[in-house]
């Protein structure tokens, strides 16, 4: 394997964190070399300071989109967490309407990875009979364009699409060969996929007026100060009175006390006051 010199890791991950909020510990050292150790071989350089010279200089926005894809861990399936989406689908979005009567619900999924969150938000809105007459948008956003990529064209293997129950799996899905499936048009139709920075301010100030935003299992790999300046921006991107969703194993205690947080059926949500 390449090595990887202690001074190059450390600039490496100053780099990272700069581009993407993203904080790499000392203790991780050897996930950059895995990560990274081929790509290297592919673009046919020689260490990992020319690799980490190309970044900065060449002004490369795909081979920054490629970092991304590489540091990034885009493990998702449908129905992940599934206690938080039905909390969201037949609590939360029908008192939404019930109170606010919005035109059109806007729904931010800000780490959508290959789009199985934002997928499966659409089908369980369709499917509710609380939910399925409201007019709804769902805006997905990921750091990875190659990941954005893949969500777009809507095809998953078994390990994705494992928890889908079989009448969904009937309604919305086309099974292409013995082990991978498709998503049908119409709930492709409802997610619009976009390439937003989390740690990119003006990116995150032009989204705006959203009734909900998840953002779950992200924040884990921010530090303190990152995470202060993603939930800042998501609170700037909600409505009064919107709701913020994080992770099962996450929490806004030290970030923020800007939300009201409520217990709906043991999930915890975060309201906009």
């Amino acid at each position: 394997m390449m090595e990887l010199k202690d001074e190059t890791f450390r600039n490496f991950r100053d780099f990272i964190y700069e581009k993407s909020g993203i904080y790499i510990p000392d203790t991780k050292k050897y996930f950059i070399e895995n990560r990274l150790g081929k790509r290297i071989e592919e673009n046919k350089l020689a260490s990992f300071d020319d690799y980490l010279y190309m970044l900065k200089y060449n002004n490369n926005s795909t081979e920054l989109n490629v970092l991304f894809e590489r540091i990034t861990t885009n493990e998702t399936f449908f129905f992940r967490e599934l206690q938080q989406l039905e909390v969201l689908v037949g609590q939360i979005i029908p008192r939404i309407k019930a109170e606010l009567k919005p035109a059109t619900l806007k729904i931010w999924s800000s780490a959508s990875s290959t789009g199985e969150e934002p997928y499966t938000i659409a089908m369980m809105l369709m499917e509710n009979p609380k939910t399925a007459g409201i007019k709804f948008e769902i805006l997905a956003s990921d750091l990875s364009e190659a990941v954005l990529q893949k969500a777009r064209a809507a095809s998953y293997g078994q390990y994705s699409i494992r928890n889908v129950p079989q009448n969904y799996l009937k309604k919305y899905f086309k099974q292409l060969d013995g082990s991978n499936y498709v998503l049908n048009t119409d709930v492709r139709s409802k997610v619009k996929f976009v390439q937003i920075n989390l740690l990119d301010a003006s990116r995150m100030r032009a989204v705006r007026d959203m009734d909900v935003v998840l953002c779950r299992n992200v924040l884990i790999y921010f530090d303190k100060k990152a995470k202060i300046s993603v939930v800042t921006s998501i609170y700037e991107s909600l409505k009064n009175g919107g709701h913020f969703i994080i992770g099962m194993a996450e929490s806004l205690h030290d970030i923020t006390r800007a939300f009201k947080p409520a217990v709906i059926d043991k999930t915890v949500v975060y309201q906009k006051a």
